[in-house]
């Protein structure tokens, strides 16, 4: 009776976690995932102090992901690490990936410049490593220059721009006025808004730059200045709907809500933002994500925090399902039907297979509350309606190979 009842118990514990996907083997040897983390620190002036980057901005998502990945990681004999690399513009980003293999590591998170990015992926190519790109929104890595071994779990700015379209033209605010920054990355995200207004039928009605001429952020444009200067800028403007700012450089754009010559919306880089992630989201289980964070950081949670968290969760979830630390048979997974992962945005997030970008709702931001999530109702897609934001398989340019 009592061998009977200690066979049940084993029946019934292993169907459990036959059922769970999970089987544990007791005794049997732990699988490290190590994963490396490969930033580029250095100083960001903002218009606001209060949203002045953490200096673990980014790292602490990957961080709070390794906890989870190690949750289900004590069932089926894995351990996940974390190892942090900062960079300098001056250090060599192929020696410092060329390191981290050196020390057994195969899937590298990275948040740096464009061009950092692609010289961290050719050295990784060379050594067998996967890349998942937590912070560069360009265009390019996903298209002329795109890699086979980068994952993308940022955005681009065409589906930051293209989730913004969609919610202004729901609104029928179809004329637009863009006011664009004088520095290139302002330059890059003016060009995807554009885009992203021919594409859904916004019209831009005029153009503006905002040239930056140095100074302090603060101290040299105080309330009285501002408070003259916007109106002053944003005066004689042909009739328009909402005012569009193209400012990552966080020169002016900041400045623009309340001021304007006109009373009108202000959207892009202030105003109503579209961005991965705020911690304002309460929806879809985020309360209990932004509470775990708040508790282990003390702060909120950003849009690159939620990135690098993405990154290190889909590497927990290839982990039980590959099992292995392998480079390909991990992007063999993401590429594959099999592969979903729950990220407290109201929809499975999946990976495009023509060009390594992770599928994602865009949420729209006042920076208090979401306002929107795009895809909008009513933008249709044969295939997923995710992949009306950003560049479509038909558009592409990017060539895997």
């Amino acid at each position: 009776m009592l061998m009977g009842s200690s066979c049940l118990i084993r029946l019934l514990l292993g169907a459990a976690f036959l059922l769970a996907g999970i089987s544990a083997l007791p005794g049997a040897d732990t699988v490290e995932f190590k994963i490396g983390y490969l930033r580029l620190v250095q100083p960001r002036t903002t218009i606001s102090l209060v949203e002045m980057p953490a200096p673990n901005d980014g790292l602490a998502g990957a961080e709070l992901a390794v906890t989870d990945n190690n949750t289900t990681g004590r069932f089926l004999n894995q351990h996940f690490s974390l190892e942090d690399v900062k960079l300098t513009p001056a250090d060599d980003v192929a020696a410092a990936v060329g390191g981290l293999a050196d020390r057994g590591i195969s899937l590298l998170i990275v948040d740096l410049p464009a061009d950092a990015v692609l010289r961290a992926a050719d050295a990784a190519r060379a050594r067998g490593l996967l890349v998942f790109n937590a912070g560069a929104l360009d265009d390019r890595l996903r298209e002329v220059d795109c890699r086979a071994n980068v994952v993308h779990t940022a955005p681009t700015r065409s589906m930051l721009a293209d989730g913004l379209a969609q919610y202004l033209v729901w609104k029928q605010w179809r004329r637009w006025v863009l006011i664009v920054g004088s520095h290139e990355p302002d330059k890059l995200y003016a060009e995807a808004l554009r885009r992203s207004a021919q594409r859904f039928g916004a019209k831009i009605v005029q153009e503006k730059v905002f040239e930056d001429t140095g100074g302090s952020r603060r101290s040299d444009t105080g309330v009285v200045q501002v408070q003259r200067q916007i109106p002053v800028f944003t005066q004689q403007l042909p009739d328009y709907d909402v005012l569009v700012a193209a400012d990552e450089s966080e020169v002016f754009a900041g400045y623009l809500p309340y001021r304007t010559w006109n009373p009108r919306p202000v959207a892009g880089s202030a105003g109503l933002v579209p961005t991965s992630w705020n911690a304002s989201n309460d929806q879809w289980g985020a309360t209990q994500m932004q509470d775990r964070f708040m508790r282990q950081f003390a702060r909120p949670m950003t849009a690159l925090d939620m990135q690098a968290w993405t990154a290190a969760r889909m590497i927990g979830e290839s982990a039980v399902h590959v099992r292995s630390t392998d480079a390909k048979a991990t992007l063999d997974f993401f590429k594959s039907p099999e592969f979903a992962l729950a990220a407290f945005k109201g929809q499975k997030l999946t990976l495009r297979d023509w060009n390594l970008q992770l599928r994602q709702p865009i949420l729209l931001t006042d920076g208090r509350t979401i306002v929107s999530v795009s895809p909008q109702e009513g933008f249709l897609h044969q295939f997923s309606e995710l992949d009306t934001l950003g560049f479509d398989r038909s558009e592409s340019k990017c060539k895997l190979n």
